[in-house]
């Protein structure tokens, strides 16, 4: 998985699904256990900002969500400046779930930023078709990866998707998610 490249096909697939969210669907509940849209927009406004700085290995300043519609695309885009940038995936990055190199956790980015597209997109019924050869690379990662941080929080246990499901149905099950 070429991670730049990941990351220039996902921009454009979370751009257009959150810009499909009106202010009144910020309530509505998501498939990412207990949290709502607003919730999910929040964690990962907060989650970018806290991983561009990691990436840049300075300190993170607080993330603005006062209003997560407006800055969610400022915060996406700086993570990816961030990731982008010389040097930024030969690092060691600060994870929640301990030191990662920054090449690997580069591509939980793209896992979280992938999977939380699904969520938001079916919390608030917006079609989301992410091309089969990126959620192929990011379940092979995520089936190499996922199974030791699995704490019912971070991830909970795969689950079952139907015969009929997508690729992405099938990655947001693998994460724990019910399809």
């Amino acid at each position: 998985m070429d991670v730049h490249s990941s990351l220039d096909e996902l921009g454009p697939l979370l751009a257009g699904v959150v810009g499909g969210i009106s202010p009144d669907q910020l309530d509505n509940p998501t498939p990412c256990a207990r949290l709502t849209v607003g919730g999910v927009l929040e964690h990962m406004i907060t989650g970018a900002t806290a991983f561009a700085a990691a990436f840049r290995g300075v300190e993170a300043g607080e993330p603005d969500t006062t209003d997560v519609l407006a800055s969610f695309g400022p915060a996406l885009g700086n993570l990816a400046e961030a990731i982008n940038e010389p040097g930024a995936l030969d690092g060691t990055v600060a994870a929640p779930f301990g030191e990662v190199p920054g090449d690997v956790f580069a591509r939980f980015v793209v896992l979280d930023g992938l999977v939380h597209g699904w969520d938001l997109a079916t919390a608030t019924g917006q079609a989301y078709e992410p091309p089969d050869a990126l959620v192929a690379d990011v379940e092979a990662f995520a089936r190499g990866v996922l199974d030791p941080l699995r704490d019912g929080d971070t991830f909970a246990d795969a689950q079952d998707a139907p015969e009929s499901a997508t690729p992405i149905e099938r990655l947001a099950a693998f994460t724990g998610r019910r399809v």
